[in-house]
């Protein structure tokens, strides 16, 4: 039980000295691993029924090679891709503001170093320490959580991608 103790003590001591910036870069991480968790379910548990659900649809169909049956058939691919798309377009843009986010603390914390410096002057280190930890936290985190979804906002592309592609193949005109 100490152990956690010591470990959220350290947490707090960390997200603290990254400054208020560094808490919205949580927030703004969690949010984006909370769509990534969605997108992960999504694949493992809903779009297998959905592609059965689709297959069965066009092959309960008589007629498979007319005009109008192609456009059936658009619409039953665009429903997969729209369904399989949902969601990632939102995670790349965390993942991109994840690192503006830290050039944002960068830019508070050098500020903080600024003001202590203009009220102590340049010669005391200590001081201008949390400014500068204020400065480099958020930018060491803002990357970090940036890496974390880049991962998955390009493999979630991607796997749209095939999906709708494998799709595309199975939906046969006959």
């Amino acid at each position: 039980m100490r152990q956690l103790i010591d470990l959220i003590e350290k947490v707090q001591s960390f997200i603290e000295s990254g400054g208020p910036v560094l808490k919205v870069i949580f927030v703004v991480t969690l949010v984006m691993w909370a769509f990534i968790l969605e997108r992960l379910w999504y694949y493992r548990a809903v779009y297998p029924s959905l592609e059965k659900k689709t297959i069965q649809a066009w092959m309960a169909r008589k007629e498979r090679k007319s005009w109008y049956a192609m456009q059936v058939r658009q619409m039953l691919i665009t429903e997969v891709l729209l369904s399989t798309n949902q969601s990632v377009k939102t995670i790349q843009t965390f993942v991109a503001l994840c690192p503006l986010l830290g050039l944002l603390g960068t830019v508070t914390g050098m500020i903080e170093v600024f003001n202590i410096m203009a009220l102590v002057g340049g010669s005391n280190a200590r001081a201008m320490a949390s400014g500068v930890s204020m400065a480099t936290i958020p930018t060491m985190a803002g990357m970090v959580a940036a890496l974390s979804g880049m991962y998955f906002a390009v493999r979630f592309g991607r796997l749209a991608d095939n999906k709708v592609s494998l799709m595309e193949d199975s939906l046969v005109r006959e």
